[in-house]
């Protein structure tokens, strides 16, 4: 298929180029692109690849729940709440997939979407979650993950679901791929960008929010340059201001 990534990316940059479908049977080591919610596509990306759509389901199964890898988020948040499911109510209005946020380890504050996994699928069969490390905004899973299974543990929690809303409502509207950066330890990248005087600036069409500055807004015809010009910018001042090394929480295809 032909995806052109200025239109599909939620940043909305990117080429036009073709991606592969991807089962179990014919991966070959493409780049797996999800949603693309945390991925800035380059101009000229490596061969790239999404789920094929039969990893587009849910299901229950006792107090087990089998997900494909192609499951958006907010599908998944729908289902759990729906069906008084326990564990998932930080994926509201969080974009993305499973499988790519399970590669990343999703998460808002203490809630991270590995937490409640049992197993996953990859190209070469089943894991167990015991395989594989998780941290913040990463993991150690290397396999494209076509289904994941996770464990019920509780019921739908509505006081969590509606902390996780009031913490959304301070994130910037508009075309974005979330937080760019990792918080340091104990510090937060926001504030240390905002506090070397790059809140709200703007090169070519992508911008610094003013409104929170870990998130950079394509305002309109932004470009791969733009994003990368502002990426290389924070870094460069925040550690010449404060010795502090950004870490990127999205990625760079």
């Amino acid at each position: 298929m032909v995806i052109d990534f200025s239109r599909y990316s939620s940043i909305k940059i990117g080429p036009v180029v073709e991606v592969k479908e991807i089962t179990p049977e014919n991966f070959e080591g493409e780049y797996l692109i999800g949603r693309a919610t945390n991925t800035l596509i380059s101009p000229t990306p490596p061969p790239l690849g999404v789920l094929s759509r039969e990893f587009d389901f849910i299901r229950l199964d006792g107090d087990l729940l089998r997900v494909g890898g192609g499951v958006k988020n907010r599908h998944l948040y729908n289902f759990a709440r729906k069906h008084n499911l326990g564990g998932f109510e930080f994926l509201r209005n969080l974009p993305g997939s499973v499988g790519g946020s399970l590669k990343m380890n999703a998460g808002v504050k203490e809630w991270e979407i590995s937490k409640n996994l049992v197993a996953l699928k990859g190209y070469d069969g089943w894991h167990d979650r015991k395989e594989f490390q998780f941290s913040y905004r990463s993991s150690t899973i290397e396999t494209p993950i076509f289904e994941a299974i996770f464990k019920i543990t509780h019921p739908y929690r509505r006081e969590i679901d509606n902390h996780i809303r009031q913490l959304r409502k301070n994130q910037p509207k508009g075309a974005s791929l979330g937080s760019v950066f990792k918080n340091p330890p104990g510090d937060y990248a926001g504030r240390l960008i905002e506090k070397v005087g790059l809140k709200g600036y703007r090169i070519g069409g992508v911008e610094i929010s003013p409104i929170h500055a870990n998130f950079f807004i394509n305002v309109g015809g932004g470009t791969f340059s733009d994003m990368m010009k502002l990426i290389e910018l924070a870094q460069s001042r925040v550690m010449k201001h404060f010795g502090v090394q950004l870490e990127l929480e999205i990625k760079i295809v």
